[in-house]
């Protein structure tokens, strides 16, 4: 049997190679990977010893040759491809290890050059593994070193692989490939030429979009039970998003569960634990119903519930911090379908042990925490549309007191600044129209998805009425502009005395009037946070 191993990502070929040779498998390889194998003692044949050329144009050329592809490429069950091996005295490879070069890697360097770019291209690499890959019956082809232990343990008890793993290594080959492939046209699509730019900066949207997603699992159904559906994930996801949690209990998360728990995840991680203190957010139907920060777990969840909970029950709950037995046995008084959280004491999940159907999410906070929002955010938000995709760059906005702008005569305190920036923070988890009023670090009533600004400020004074909370001297965000007088006047007359929205109307002045006569403050943000 023989061996091709070209590797850019040496991670563990040396001992893989060792592993090989005890096996009494031929060695063969090219450039740094060959010297790295005989510098360690091992028996390796260069390729240019097999195909009789040295390699060619600083290393551009050295696999591609009829020894290297005849040899992964022939039929071992047809005659006539064993035949023309024989006459042109061509060996067959039986296992093929190749990874390609850093393309990926090399253009996220800052200061990449368009050089730089090209000359870690790899043409020979890609051009094995499809062929390896291709012949998945005869060749077994690893492209990573992950796959090492398995293929190792498999020669080591049977002396093959089974059809079954070559063919899986198959599928990942070509996988590979076409996530190489799409890296290097996502890059090239986005630059321009232009001979003075040394290092050009990729434009965030290219001319051809590649989205490479690996399929997470199948689901029961979508949206509906007619529905097919499965989850995937990106092929580099952001740290402490939602597909890297780990479920620790529960039924299989379904489509609107995902969906749901998604926007939960997102909003609660928006508040630092460290600073903020304790935050829980409540979901239903993608829309925050109830959301609170506290000393503690206990305290937040249980503000966040007061605010509405009729639309809590069969809810989404997400926490920013540990969850400990004293909040889960106030949770578990309620119909939970999923709960998320950065992890959760011993004690508090033995308190959910016997509701074995609630789901049970660990999800790891990103790097650097809220402080650092961008670091645990997808960069671009994508939407299908008939035959056709929206791409934006997400909506990452961080407000700071800074950023506001008083326009009226009453100027807010620094208590109502405060409630000011947090119902800003939840208005942007709202569907629009969204209207959001807050008080002292939790939701006093929210309106949501209306077609209506006055309908969703109504709506939200209903729920308030609703739960038995009074909206007297709260601050109202609304996630766009007041177009007439008549939404602050409605909010107002529910309590509101300090009111953030965006500005940007022809009747700013109007509102603006319309508050210093019903002597509120109002704060401009010039960022709108439009939701659909």
């Amino acid at each position: 049997m023989n061996a091709l191993l070209s590797v850019s990502d040496k991670t563990g070929i040396v001992e893989f190679a060792q592993a090989l040779h005890a096996l009494g498998i031929k060695l063969i390889s090219t450039g740094g990977t060959a010297k790295l194998l005989a510098d360690s003692g091992l028996p390796v044949t260069e390729v240019a010893g097999v195909t009789g050329f040295p390699e060619m144009l600083d290393g551009r050329v050295k696999t591609l040759h009829p020894k290297v592809h005849g040899g992964l490429l022939a039929r071992r069950d047809l005659p006539e491809h064993m035949a023309a091996l024989k006459a042109y005295a061509i060996d067959t490879i039986d296992l093929a290890v190749i990874n390609l070069y850093p393309f990926e890697a090399t253009v996220a360097k800052p200061g990449c050059t368009l050089e730089d770019a090209i000359e870690n291209i790899d043409i020979g690499g890609p051009a094995m593994v499809r062929s390896a890959a291709k012949n998945w019956k005869d060749v077994g082809i690893l492209t990573d070193a992950s796959q090492y232990p398995q293929v190792l343990a498999e020669l080591q008890a049977d002396g093959k692989l089974t059809l079954a793993t070559k063919f899986a290594l198959s599928v990942a080959a070509f996988n590979r490939v076409a996530q190489y492939d799409a890296a290097i046209s996502n890059y090239l699509s986005a630059i321009s030429f232009d001979e003075a730019v040394s290092a050009p900066v990729p434009a965030l949207f290219p001319a051809q979009a590649n989205s490479n997603f690996i399929k997470l699992q199948d689901l029961r159904y979508g949206e509906n039970p007619h529905q097919s559906a499965a989850f995937y994930r990106d092929l580099y996801p952001a740290p402490g998003s939602l597909v890297t949690a780990v479920q620790l209990q529960g039924k299989e998360l379904s489509y609107n569960n995902i969906a749901d728990a998604d926007a939960a995840w997102e909003c609660v991680k928006s508040f630092d634990a460290t600073k903020d203190g304790a935050a829980c957010v409540i979901v239903k139907h993608a829309n925050p119903c109830g959301v609170a920060v506290g000393v503690d777990a206990l305290q937040a969840y249980s503000k966040a519930f007061q605010t509405d909970p009729t639309s809590a029950f069969g809810g989404i709950i997400a926490i920013n911090c540990t969850l400990d037995e004293a909040a889960a046995l106030q949770m578990s008084k309620q119909f939970i379908e999923v709960l998320m959280a950065p992890d959760f004491t011993p004690e508090a999940l033995a308190v959910f042990k016997t509701k074995v159907n609630v789901r049970i999410l660990k999800i790891a906070l990103p790097p650097g925490g809220a402080s650092d929002w961008a670091n645990g955010r997808n960069a671009v938000d994508i939407k299908r549309v008939g035959s056709g995709l929206l791409m934006q760059t997400a909506d990452n906005h961080e407000l700071t007191l800074a950023d506001l702008k008083v326009v009226t005569k009453v100027q807010p305190t620094a208590e109502q600044l405060q409630d000011l920036l947090f119902a800003w923070k939840i208005g942007k988890f709202v569907k629009s129209n969204a209207i959001v009023f807050c008080k002292g670090g939790m939701t006093m009533g929210v309106g949501a998805g209306q077609m209506s600004r006055l309908d969703s400020a109504r709506i939200a004074s209903i729920k308030a009425q609703a739960a038995g909370l009074s909206l007297v001297g709260t601050a109202v965000a609304s996630d766009a502009f007041f177009p007439f007088r008549d939404g602050l006047d409605v909010v107002v007359d529910a309590g509101a005395t300090c009111v953030i929205q965006p500005g940007g109307s022809m009747r700013d002045q109007e509102v603006i009037d319309a508050a210093n006569e019903r002597g509120v403050a109002m704060v401009f943000s010039g960022v709108r946070h439009f939701r659909h």
